[in-house]
């Protein structure tokens, strides 16, 4: 029998401390899953919901976007993914009843975790101007009073259309498709906050935005770098796929400001060896300093040019531009300048050097401790450059390899959710549906605040997500959001968002990944594309939360007649009632997905979209080669008394969703507000573990920015180096603060200094 939720919030004041661990899954895996889902689901729905996730007649994990393979395990999910679809299909439900006896001052106090564990919203509810309680509201006068803020407004570019990456397909593109019939570009998404600064770099170096690799991939690399990812707590059915590259000969470098226990050694819980035994995965761990990955691989780099016939001379020839530049300035790489940017020795960079030079297929794994970084997009360019030279794009076990965050991220952008569209996406709507579409850029997601707080954005909308709390420079992305005449989140779960509301405020109720959802045509599904371009169907097998409950295409749908009225040239009514009719619609306008319905029909597991430089060697880039480039090298320079710090997840955490108060592989229990710090900077700073510290930004606008109250744990990281978990710590994140050419907050390289607490313990989010 499923638990009830708790009833108040739980003290985080004094976690306890032990020492990491050195391996992930195994039987502690196991029994935590369970123990999770027995709690939210009770026992039978536990095994009818999980025994269904990611299977070929199931439904998508809601939680990251690692792909599976053809051949699926009855268990194919990991503790994390369990743990989001136990949160989804729980069986605790938030009536109106829960909102009448909690006011919004009562909601902005509680953590993230009470908030998610109160359970499935059942039905609409609005916020009115003036009230400090959400109140039920019919679904037709929610979509009444979103059109009237939306055509209230001066100008369509004062909405903003934000999208989650757990959106489908299918809800996606309805989405884009309806903000640009209302006039605007503004499709600010999660993509903004994680994987942009790839997406910049590889479509200006090898002409695709994504990834070049496959599981296939994985499984005959000599050698897989894996660069600032933690694929054991972020994406661990990735642990899997490591395991079996190993097991064929492969060799793995971990280039991280933290050891992971993931990296370290994984107990297989799928075999039996597995589970007693494990695998150790990495041969090298490079423990680089916060942002010195551009510094590594220049040098490594710098000595592949120096190397008699290390460089795949016919391939830089034949399928590059730009090699005489990017060589020139790997010439000027310096050990010195590198040593101090890395704080590696040159031992380690050596040993690395070797690897690469045995290695003929390479692939480079990396994740958000690559894409948060001022330099990001040029630290990524010098990935693709060290891949290029090799010849290790476009062949089979080599290429880039971004892992994804959220299930279908990379398929929202497929779909056209991106504030600067393509001409050619553009023209193909303008083509299929008869409106002319916007041409501006609209706003990203940092854009988006801006323009809430200086008043040029009045109407938000939220299809997913916890935009609160997954953005930067809280305070100021909080008043930004009162700002707003109208706030509109589509969610299953409470969250923080909810309490922050413009002077009107709704939310929207929807169905789950998990749910069945049934139209007027029959029972549907929706589609998902994975972080390797595989695009597969996802059906849900649980009655809804509630009868209440629309789905997102519908909503998107509804939204629109309600807004739009005659004046729209689309048939809304047709997607709502038939998503194969989207999906047809989907496969006229977004290339390589000509005959969408059909490929689903004929591949129960899934369909592969085109990569050009992965099938062709072909690079639709402005030279028609894949581009070296040679942007100078960069790295944080830190004031003396002050450490660098990283923002991360816990183990009991998916993005914003707070599971647990747990991080079991890092020794933490029972809090959230630690910060971990090497030892000998905790000396160095006067920094005793278990004391009370407030960690201060420092950046050039000069504002005080403080996240107090964190318990200092003496923790293995590199020097100069501090981390501690988001969301807590965003509002040490300066808004302005972000990457070169991608503007994605730099939550990974945060110059903080440490201040007597001035409450113990602080408060609790």
């Amino acid at each position: 029998m499923a638990s009830k939720p708790p009833a108040g919030d739980p003290v985080q004041d004094a976690p306890q401390v032990a020492a990491p661990k050195h391996a992930a899954a195994g039987l502690p895996a196991i029994g935590h899953t369970l123990l999770m889902a027995q709690q939210q689901m009770g026992v039978r729905r536990t095994a009818q919901t999980l025994l269904k996730v990611n299977q070929k007649d199931g439904f998508d994990c809601p939680g990251c976007a690692w792909p599976e393979g053809d051949k699926r395990h009855t268990a194919e999910f990991c503790e994390n993914g369990a743990k989001a679809v136990a949160e989804e299909a729980t069986l605790r439900r938030v009536t109106p009843d829960f909102f009448a006896a909690h006011p919004l001052s009562d909601l902005a106090t509680r953590s993230g975790y009470w908030l998610g564990q109160q359970g499935r919203i059942t039905q609409p509810m609005y916020l009115p101007e003036g009230a400090d309680r959400y109140e039920a509201v019919a679904w037709e006068r929610a979509f009444e009073i979103i059109a009237e803020e939306l055509t209230a407004l001066d100008s369509p570019d004062e909405a903003l259309f934000y999208t989650s990456g757990r959106t489908s397909n299918e809800a996606a593109f309805l989405l884009q498709l309806f903000a640009r019939e209302f006039g605007t570009n503004n499709l600010p998404d999660c993509s903004n906050m994680c994987h942009e600064s790839s997406g910049s770099a590889l479509t200006e170096t090898i002409g695709v935005g994504k990834g070049s690799v496959s599981l296939d991939d994985l499984h005959q690399a000599d050698l897989i770098v894996i660069a600032g990812q933690n694929p054991g707590t972020n994406h661990p059915r990735m642990l899997s796929a490591l395991e079996k590259a190993k097991n064929a000969g492969a060799k793995i470098i971990s280039v991280n400001p933290l050891p992971e226990a993931g990296l370290e050694k994984f107990k297989n819980p799928q075999t039996p060896q597995g589970m007693i035994k494990g695998a150790a995965l990495t041969d090298l761990f490079l423990q680089i300093r916060i942002g010195g990955d551009q510094a590594l691989f220049r040098l490594l780099n710098k000595l592949i040019l120096e190397t008699e016939g290390a460089v795949d001379e016919l391939f830089v020839r034949e399928h590059t531009h730009g090699f005489e530049e990017f060589r020139a300035a790997a010439r000027e790489a310096d050990w010195e300048r590198t040593l101090t940017a890395t704080g590696l020795s040159r031992a380690d960079i050596e040993q690395a050097l070797a690897m690469v030079l045995a290695s003929r297929r390479t692939i480079v794994c990396w994740a958000m401790g690559l894409t948060q970084h001022k330099h990001s997009v040029p630290t990524i360019r010098e990935v693709v450059n060290f891949l290029l030279l090799r010849g290790n794009i476009g062949r089979p076990g080599a290429g880039v390899c971004p892992v994804r965050g959220h299930s279908n991220v990379q398929g929202d952008r497929t779909m056209g959710i991106f504030e600067r569209p393509a001409p050619a996406l553009l023209d193909a709507l303008e083509k299929e549906f008869g409106f002319a579409p916007p041409r501006h850029h609209g706003f990203d997601v940092v854009r988006s605040i801006e323009a809430l707080r200086d008043g040029r954005a009045k109407v938000f909308f939220a299809m997913g997500g916890n935009f609160v709390s997954a953005t930067p420079d809280t305070e100021v992305t909080e008043a930004a959001m009162r700002r707003a005449s109208l706030t509109v989140h589509v969610s299953t779960k409470l969250n923080r968002s909810h309490a922050v509301t413009g002077r009107r405020a709704l939310i929207l109720p929807t169905l789950g990944r998990t749910d069945k959802d049934v139209q007027k045509s029959g029972r549907q599904f929706v589609t998902v594309e994975d972080s390797m371009g595989l695009v597969h169907a996802s059906r849900g097998n649980l009655a809804p939360a509630s009868r209440h409950l629309l789905s997102e295409p519908a909503i998107v749908a509804r939204m629109a007649r309600a807004t739009l009225g005659a004046r729209s040239v689309i048939d809304w009514a047709e997607f709502e009632r038939d998503y194969a009719t989207i999906r047809d619609r989907i496969a006229r306008v977004v290339p390589g997905f000509e005959d969408f319905n059909a490929q689903l029909a004929a591949h129960a597991g899934g369909f592969q979209l085109p990569h050009a430089p992965r099938d062709e060697r072909r690079f639709p880039t402005a030279t028609g080669k894949a581009n070296f480039t040679a942007a100078p090298v960069e790295f944080p320079e830190l004031p003396e008394g002050r450490l660098l710090l990283q923002t991360l997840r816990s183990h009991d955490q998916y993005n914003t969703t707070i599971y647990g108060l747990d991080d079991r592989y890092r020794g933490i229990k029972g809090g959230r507000r630690v910060v971990l710090v090497n030892p000998a900077d905790a000396a160095e700073l006067g920094l005793a573990d278990g004391a009370y510290t407030d960690l201060v930004s420092e950046w050039r606008d000069g504002v005080e920015r403080r996240a107090p109250g964190f318990r200092v744990v003496h923790y293995p990281t590199a020097r100069g180096c501090a981390a501690a978990y988001y969301p807590e710590t965003n509002v040490l994140v300066p808004l302005g603060s972000t990457a070169d050419v991608s503007n994605t907050p730099a939550s990974k390289s945060v110059v903080v200094r440490f201040e007597r607490t001035r409450q113990e313990g602080g408060p609790r989010e």
